[in-house]
């Protein structure tokens, strides 16, 4: 999940980026990383900083845009284009925001659909598939706190440095990997790819 440790000082640097841009006469190519709040949705964080549906479901390597979670951190990609470009964008974002969420739902089936192929496939693919999926896991844990249940930054917390509002005050191990398991699966398909994304951006 969304995205932490020695970010937590990104965060910190982005979130002054993002206001600057916001208030800016021109808007500069920079990136911003916000935190979700209750009632977002990845359409209206994309009209709030000028950026696009699909620049965000890019960067962040969302499965199912319509699928985000409160306290979860995303980065969203700066836009180019001067102030008067980009109210005109603003203007036009609902149009553009329908299409990719509906893309993005098509996506998320192809997803599903896969992920039914994969079951049905040989014991010992599956086998296979496991085993790098616990390697994967492992790898991120071992990143992320050292693979410390205990282990606390700001507000992530344990073994998968995972937002405490995920947790929902339960930090007990087994809460952390049944939290975790449903984090990964639901935005990276597989800890294989979260482990990826991690070696890509430095979080995941």
């Amino acid at each position: 999940m969304n995205i932490k440790k020695a970010l937590v000082t990104t965060l910190g640097t982005a979130a002054v980026l993002g206001a600057g841009l916001f208030a800016g006469t021109t808007s500069a190519n920079a990136d911003v990383r916000v935190t979700v709040k209750s009632g977002d949705t990845v359409a209206k964080i994309a009209n709030q900083y000028s950026s696009s549906v699909s620049s965000i479901e890019k960067a962040n390597n969302l499965k199912n845009v319509n699928l985000i979670y409160v306290g979860e951190s995303l980065v969203v990609p700066g836009s180019t284009a001067s102030t008067s470009t980009a109210t005109t964008s603003q203007a036009t974002t609902p149009s553009t925001s329908t299409t990719s969420a509906t893309t993005g739902t098509s996506n998320y089936s192809t997803s599903t659909a896969s992920t039914g192929t994969t079951s049905s496939a040989a014991t010992s693919t599956t086998s296979s598939s496991t085993s790098d999926s616990s390697s994967a896991k492992s790898w991120i844990a071992n990143k992320e706190s050292g693979g410390s249940y205990t282990a606390s930054n700001g507000n992530y917390y344990g073994k998968y440095q995972l937002s405490k509002s995920y947790l929902n005050g339960d930090y007990s191990a087994a809460n952390q990997e049944k939290v975790a398991n449903s984090y990964v699966s639901s935005r990276y398909g597989s800890w294989a790819a979260a482990k990826s994304f991690w070696q890509a951006n430095g979080w995941y």
